[in-house]
């Protein structure tokens, strides 16, 4: 059986979650998986849209495939400065307001200065407000109080604060002793963190690898179109690696690797899908086929810009998506044990 460096896995996740990277700032996150890939001394080169792609050859230089994972997460840009030194949020990527009420945040000024900040409801006090239990959580309803004495606009302006400043979320990232990963962003951090040590096995094992095959680190795809472009011509498989997504009807749990079948863009590649199912199945793989209601992917992605594509996606389950997430080690080490052999197969 395949020995996963899981702890390592592990210890670049807790890496990559605490390098702030929101969706159009993801520059540190690229920047660390650079470092990286530099002590491999491996190729790989920067797209224009700011992701990396890393280059692996392989026996048949003329059949590419493409695997990718996105390092941008949610966050936010100020969209107002308040009369009353409170800052009026943009959402970046799709997520519900309750569920960053009360988070730290900090905002990056366009001089590099960080200010930190909690992301509050207008009306939270239950000692004033008559509201505060049940008023809508909405772009008008919330805001950030910053950690600076400021009354007025003006006051936040002298911080260097302006409208288009980009906010992250504190990731409060920990794994605990049970195997469990939590934090906000392991969308898709835990699986750019299985991409990684899977490169590294690939150039420290020297694997076979039956076409060229190419690692992508995305930084756009919270928005929906991450990976759509500078897909190398020859390319004949993509498949993304992001999350499987956790709740009620669904199959995955937090131990599995997820294929999935359809999410919100459509059915994925049938025989791709099926020749993981056999990867699976074949070398003693936890996983669970799943279907995602309101998802799409990198790969979705790339189909969707024109792309003549066999595209798939998995993952490892992740609970509470778009939330404060959670995962645990064994699917990430059932994710890279996919991974391993998939790379090694012929392509379809």
């Amino acid at each position: 059986m395949v020995k996963t460096p899981v702890h390592e896995i592990i210890a670049t996740l807790l890496d990559l979650l605490n390098t702030p990277s929101p969706t159009g700032r993801a520059e540190r996150a690229i920047q660390y998986i650079e470092r990286h890939m530099s002590d491999l001394n491996v190729t790989y080169e920067r797209t224009n849209k700011g992701g990396l792609t890393v280059i692996l050859p392989g026996s048949d230089p003329s059949v590419g495939r493409v695997l990718t994972a996105h390092v941008d997460t949610l966050g936010a840009m100020v969209k107002e400065i308040k009369d009353n030194g409170r800052l009026k949020l943009s959402k970046i990527g799709g997520f519900s307001w309750h569920s960053v009420d009360g988070e730290y945040c900090t905002v990056e000024t366009q001089n590099g200065k960080m200010i930190t900040g909690t992301i509050l409801a207008t009306h939270t006090s239950v000692h004033v407000y008559d509201d505060a239990k049940k008023q809508k959580r909405s772009t008008d309803n919330m805001e950030v109080r910053l950690d600076h004495k400021v009354e007025t606009a003006d006051d936040v302006r002298a911080l260097g604060i302006n409208v288009g400043d980009f906010v992250s979320f504190a990731p409060r990232a920990e794994k605990t002793d049970t195997g469990f990963v939590k934090g906000r962003h392991l969308d898709d951090k835990a699986s750019a963190a299985v991409l990684m040590e899977l490169v590294r096995s690939v150039v420290r094992e020297n694997l076979p690898l039956p076409c060229t095959t190419y690692v992508m680190f995305s930084t756009f795809e919270e928005v929906g179109f991450g990976a759509n472009a500078a897909i190398p011509e020859h390319t004949r498989e993509f498949l993304a690696v992001d999350m499987g997504a956790i709740g009620e009807g669904q199959t995955t749990d937090e131990y599995c690797v997820s294929i999935c079948a359809k999410d919100a863009s459509g059915p994925y590649h049938y025989n791709l899908r099926q020749k993981l199912v056999h990867l699976a199945k074949a070398h003693d793989i936890y996983y669970r086929v799943d279907l995602y209601p309101h998802y799409s992917s990198d790969a979705s992605a790339a189909v969707k810009a024109g792309y003549d594509l066999i595209h798939g996606l998995i993952g490892p389950g992740v609970d509470a998506s778009h939330a404060y997430e959670r995962t645990h080690e064994e699917a990430l080490d059932n994710t890279y044990r996919l991974l391993y052999h998939y790379v090694q197969s012929e392509p379809l």
